[in-house]
């Protein structure tokens, strides 16, 4: 076959993409439905295992285990890709989670509606630190915030006008409880897994659980009962997108 007749069979018949799910033997309904399970409430993977055996669906938790690795980003890249804008108001806050006998910390941003932005794992909570911190959200964003909230850490003074310069930095007393308070999920979740394994094995499952948990709660004091299904319902059509969605062969 000549060069142009290729290109125009080509033009014509684009190359089929390749299934998320592809030599999977269940379905991507039970699939996406069991990750689910597991990221949006606090269950641990036998708990999704009895849940889905109690409808007739009969696998091993250790097959969970496996779809929420490999699945479980996947989700939440797609979640991200889909959300709105986040609103000009960015909250910070670090906590420290103790992995393996050692001090960790969990560095978190949301904005004004709680929507978890980006988090990340780190061993220290200096300048250093709070600069990688920036840099990832920053890259992960291209969004300029009109006002950024954070406790009394002085590391963010010095990253933010570096890294974030001419956005007003509010250091006020109880400014940044909403970030405080977006880490309630992480620590439940932190009890039922008895702690992380690693440093690893928290940012794999914060940087997925984060952004999936944070999508399925919208803030229900927020809205009135009949504005609140209409939310949830389109939260739920975005996730069946997401967990639809075919990547590129």
């Amino acid at each position: 076959m000549r060069r142009w007749d290729t290109e125009a069979f080509m033009r014509h018949n684009p190359p089929m993409k390749t299934s998320l799910y592809r030599r999977h033997r269940f379905p991507s309904e039970i699939i996406s439905h069991s990750v689910w399970l597991y990221f949006r409430f606090a269950l641990s993977y036998r708990d999704v295992e009895e849940i889905m055996a109690v409808r007739g669906v009969t696998f091993t938790y250790e097959t969970i285990r496996h779809w929420c690795l490999k699945f479980g980003q996947t989700y939440a890249n797609g979640l991200r890709r889909r959300s709105p804008r986040p609103g000009d108001r960015w909250h910070m806050d670090e906590v420290f989670l103790r992995i393996n006998g050692r001090t960790h910390y969990l560095w978190r941003a949301v904005d004004q509606e709680g929507e978890v932005l980006d988090i990340l794992v780190q061993s220290r909570r200096d300048q250093k630190a709070a600069k990688r911190f920036l840099r990832k959200l920053w890259k992960g964003l291209r969004d300029v915030p009109r006002v950024v909230f954070t406790d009394k850490l002085k590391s963010y003074g010095a990253a933010i006008a570096e890294i974030m310069p001419g956005v007003e930095h509010n250091q006020g007393k109880r400014q940044h409880n909403r970030a405080e308070n977006s880490h309630q999920p992480t620590r439940l979740r932190e009890r039922l897994m008895r702690r992380f394994k690693s440093a690893g094995h928290a940012q794999r499952f914060l940087s997925a659980f984060g952004v999936i948990t944070s999508h399925f709660r919208p803030g229900r004091h927020l809205y009135t009962a009949a504005a609140y299904r209409e939310v949830m319902k389109s939260r739920c059509a975005t996730w069946g997108e997401v967990v639809d969605a075919q990547p590129a062969a």
